[in-house]
């Protein structure tokens, strides 16, 4: 018993240490990231980008060669020495390079400084959000968005929001709505993004019947009390013929010529012209009286939107009704309902960023950067500014003071300094958000000084993201190197193929047996899927029918029973069978591409030299091969390559595994 227990104690630990050993072996053939794969001339080229790069075009390559390691690195070499070449011949300075290379940068930078957990928080937000229509009723108390001192407009408001709860909203409507500094509105139906964000959000998060607590949009102070949430009804179209309740004709009744128009559609007048000969609206009268397609809420007219969503089918017209603008006959054009998120997705993302939940998106990613980054400000600075902003930049007239210690720092974030002189160029550009504005110097100076810190934080980040994040930075030199590439070839292998006529010439003489036609016969093909049709055409043919006339005997409005193709045929077409007989006269049947097919055959071209007119396109491309082989080889010998067989082993190692 104990000899067994030893044994498979024994065992046991032989297998662990296979384990460990094989473990250790694939460890050690890791490669690391610091580690050289080849040089060229004195610039190092890492084993980790050629690894990345090999299994990023590893399904892209059709070619099986491609895909064995040392062909592959052949390519790279190949590819990095155009790269150096291309720095050498300083194309990465070309004014049209460095446009092109910037303008993509910044448009990559954009997806990169996007905090996307915030955006798709609020993307998915915004989705829930627009399938449910509000209808609400709102008091604003109007309060300069730059105020600070809010507390007394705070509690007139929480006053109002007593009165409604307890008096009903539209005895307090009355009584305060002023339309200058106090406005109580009805609403009607809105969703999301049809309000300024936080009025949205209190909205979508007050109880149907309820009043919000006070809350501050850009515009003052709100309280919000919800009627109703509704499901959405989607997105409607159509098109209307209105007759205005504001005539010039005083003896026109609007109401009883709608009624007359209503009268001839039934008649069985259509409804497009009806609207551009009787509708007074003149935006859509044009159109046949065709709206934009709209949602519930987004006309301004919930008599007018109730009517076009209660029409169920296409075509569908309803009676004449009447609206605070006239009278209406509407006509469904279509209706669409509420889409998924996957397929809103891409349009509300655009609207997050372009909406004010955009700032949201910003403050959440200036956090981070808060955290990330080492910022030292200088307290001192703040209050020193706040004594320099006179009266003159409430006029818009401000310039910054000629005594100003410009160089002295006025906030660092990691190496970078930010001087006086920075923060007042700020200061100096921004006067005309201050225009006529009562604030006080200590509000100008923490607005200004918080916006340029978030600004440039940002800056920072754009400036240092392809030392920060490597799959931009990957990508980034994807491009550069690409683009790069691409002027060098055109200018060293396309050009100079296309272009260079004595070279060309020179090439095609040299290589004419490359450029030759196969057998050919000129004439007309008949093809069917039966092959009795086929017999018959040729019994026809025999029998005098001409080849024009073939299509008109055996075809017929209710049958296409052949086709016939006219062209020069060359051995090897796709059309002409493998075994096809080069003569002149009408063709025995074949059955080639699943189908039967007789050749009318009037002339016959046996095997003939083409001339460099005719295979132009093919001598340039073998000729600019040639160039692009003979220019790699030149590069070998210019720059010094060596490649480190150590890691180029581990690399091969890694690869396999």
């Amino acid at each position: 018993m104990t000899h067994k227990l030893n044994s498979n104690y024994i065992l046991m630990k032989q297998l662990i240490f296979t384990l460990c050993f094989s473990l250790s072996l694939v460890v050690s053939a890791q490669v690391k990231e610091s580690d050289v794969l080849f040089t060229v001339d004195d610039e190092s080229v890492l084993a980790s980008d050629f690894i990345r790069v090999y299994n990023k075009n590893l399904d892209l390559v059709k070619d099986e060669s491609q895909k064995d390691v040392d062909a592959y690195l052949d390519l790279f070499i190949n590819y990095q020495l155009k790269v150096k070449e291309a720095k050498r011949l300083e194309l990465d300075k070309d004014p049209k390079y460095v446009r092109e290379f910037t303008n993509y940068k910044n448009q990559l930078t954009k997806n990169y400084l996007t905090d996307n957990k915030v955006t798709d928080k609020l993307v998915k937000e915004a989705y829930d959000r627009s399938i449910i229509d509000i209808k609400a009723s709102h008091i604003l108390v109007r309060l300069d968005e730059n105020a600070t001192d809010t507390l007394a407009v705070y509690n007139r408001v929480l006053d109002l929001r007593k009165r409604v709860l307890k008096e009903g909203y539209a005895d307090v409507q009355k009584d305060v709505h002023d339309g200058k500094t106090v406005f109580a509105e009805d609403l009607g139906y809105f969703t999301a993004f049809k309000m300024v964000y936080p009025f949205e959000t209190a909205a979508y998060n007050t109880e149907v019947g309820d009043v919000s607590m006070p809350f501050r949009t850009r515009f003052g102070y709100h309280v919000v009390l919800v009627h109703e949430k509704a499901k959405s009804q989607g997105e409607v179209t159509v098109a209307h013929i209105m007759v205005s309740n504001k005539q010039k004709d005083s003896l026109m009744k609007p109401k009883e010529r709608i009624m007359s128009i209503h009268k001839k559609y039934l008649q069985g007048e259509k409804f497009e012209s009806l609207a551009k000969q009787f509708s007074d609206d003149k935006s859509t009268s044009a159109k046949g009286g065709v709206f934009s397609p709209f949602t519930r809420g987004q006309l301004g007219s919930e008599a007018f939107e109730s009517m076009a969503f209660r029409l169920k089918e296409p075509g569908e017209v309803s009676e004449p009704f009447e609206t605070q603008f006239g009278w209406h006959i509407i006509k469904l054009i279509r209706k669409k309902g509420i889409q998924s998120f996957e397929d809103a997705q891409p349009t509300l993302q655009n609207k997050v960023k372009r909406d004010s939940r955009s700032k949201i998106i910003q403050s959440a990613q200036v956090q981070k950067l808060k955290k990330r980054y080492n910022v030292a400000d200088n307290p001192k600075a703040l209050s020193y500014f706040q004594g320099v902003i006179t009266n003159d930049y409430f006029k818009s007239s401000w310039v910054v003071p000629q005594d100003l210690d410009s160089a002295k720092a006025f906030v660092t974030i990691n190496d970078k300094v930010l001087t006086y002189h920075d923060f007042a160029q700020y200061l100096f550009k921004g006067q005309r958000m201050y225009m006529n504005k009562k604030v006080s110097s200590e509000i100008v100076i923490n607005q200004s000084y918080k916006n340029f810190l978030e600004s440039e934080l940002l800056l920072y980040q754009r400036e240092n993201l392809e030392n920060e994040n490597q799959e931009f930075a990957h990508v980034l030199k994807e491009y550069r190197d690409g683009l790069l590439l691409f002027d060098l070839m055109e200018k060293q292998v396309w050009n100079a193929a296309s272009k260079d006529t004595l070279g060309l010439e020179a090439y095609y003489n040299a290589n004419k047996s490359k450029y030759m036609w196969n057998d050919r016969v000129g004439g007309t093909m008949f093809s069917s899927a039966d092959e009795k049709v086929i017999k018959n055409v040729i019994k026809a043919l025999n029998e005098g029918t001409t080849v024009e006339a073939i299509e008109s005997k055996f075809n017929s409005d209710d049958a296409q029973n052949v086709i016939k193709t006219s062209a020069l045929f060359q051995a090897g077409d796709q059309n002409l069978p493998t075994d096809f007989e080069f003569k002149k006269g009408i063709s025995k049947v074949y059955h080639h591409n699943d189908a039967y097919h007789v050749f009318v055959v009037k002339e016959v071209k046996l095997e003939s030299q083409k001339t460099l007119e005719e295979a132009r396109g093919k001598v340039i491309s073998d000729y600019q091969n040639q160039i692009e082989a003979d220019w790699i080889k030149a590069l070998n010998e210019r720059y010094n390559v060596v490649i480190n067989k150590k890691v180029l082993k581990k690399v091969k190692s890694q690869i396999a595994n």
